[in-house]
C-alpha cells in the first residue's frame, strides 16, 4: 500500500496539479462568495452579521480536519517508518494553522455584534485557541530540530496530545454551558440550518478545501525539490 506514497510517484502528480486546483478554487470561491454575500438571506436575529459564518465555520472545519489528518499520517509514518508520510503531514500543517487563526479571528469579529465582546473564555473558543498552540508547536518543532528521528518522534507526540482536543472542540457546546451556539448541522439527524444558508456554507467549505489542497501541493513540491537538490532521492 505504501508504494502509492512513493515520493517520485506523488511528485509527478503534485507538480502538475496546482494550476488545475487554482482554476477550480477561483471558480468555486466565486460561486461561494456570490451565494454567501448576495443570494443567501439575512438572519432574523443577527442580520448581515451572520455572513461571517460562511468564512468562520468552513475555516474551523478545515482546521480540525487537517489536524486529524496530520495525526493519522504522523502515527502511520512512525509505525511503518515511512518518511514521506511525515513530509505530507508537514506540508499540510501550514494551511491548517492559517485556517485555525482565521476561525479564531472571524469568531472574535462575529462575537462582537452577537455577544457584545470580542473574546470570551468560552469552552469552544478556548479549545480552538489550544488547537492553534498545538499547530504552532508542531510547526516550530520542524524548525528547531535537525535530527529526523527526533523531529519525527516529537511531532508525532504533539499530534497525539493535540488530537485529544478535537472531540473537546466538537462536543464542548454539549458538555458545558457555553456562549457558543450548538451545532446547526448534524449528519445523523436533521440539521437546523435552512438550505438557503447550508448551500453557500458547503460551497465555501469546498473552496477552502481546494485552497488547502493548493497550499499543500506548493509546500510539498518545495520540500521535494529541496530533497532532490540535496541528492536525497529516497525517503
Amino acid at each position: 500500500m505504501f508504494k502509492l506514497f512513493h515520493p517520485n510517484k506523488i511528485f509527478r502528480i503534485t507538480s502538475k496539479a496546482p494550476k488545475y486546483i487554482l482554476f477550480l478554487f477561483v471558480v468555486v470561491l466565486s460561486v461561494g462568495l456570490t451565494e454567501a454575500l448576495i443570494l443567501s438571506p439575512e438572519d432574523y436575529k443577527q442580520s448581515d452579521a451572520v455572513r461571517i459564518m460562511y468564512v468562520h465555520v468552513p475555516a474551523a472545519w478545515i482546521s480540525l480536519g487537517i489536524f486529524s489528518s496530520i495525526t493519522l499520517l504522523s502515527i502511520s509514518g512512525f509505525v511503518f517508518k515511512n518518511k514521506n508520510l511525515f513530509l505530507i503531514s508537514k506540508s499540510l500543517a501550514p494551511s491548517g494553522f492559517v485556517f485555525n487563526i482565521i476561525a479564531l479571528v472571524t469568531g472574535a469579529i462575529w462575537g462582537k455584534p452577537t455577544w457584545g465582546t470580542w473574546w470570551a473564555w468560552d469552552a469552544r473558543i478556548t479549545s480552538m485557541l489550544i488547537l492553534a498552540l498545538f499547530y504552532a508547536m508542531y510547526l516550530i518543532s520542524w524548525r528547531i530540530y535537525r535530527s529526523e528521528e527526533k523531529v519525527f518522534k516529537i511531532t508525532t507526540f504533539i499530534t497525539i496530545l493535540g488530537i485529544v482536543n478535537i472531540p473537546i472542540i466538537k462536543y464542548s457546546v454539549d458538555w458545558w454551558n457555553t456562549l457558543h451556539q450548538p451545532a446547526s448541522i448534524n449528519i445523523l439527524s436533521k440539521s437546523s440550518i435552512h438550505s438557503s444558508m447550508l448551500f453557500p456554507l458547503l460551497i465555501m467549505t469546498a473552496a477552502f478545501a481546494l485552497f488547502s489542497l493548493l497550499i499543500f501541493l506548493m509546500k510539498y513540491n518545495t520540500e521535494m525539490i529541496k530533497i532532490k537538490n540535496k541528492g536525497l532521492d529516497r525517503l
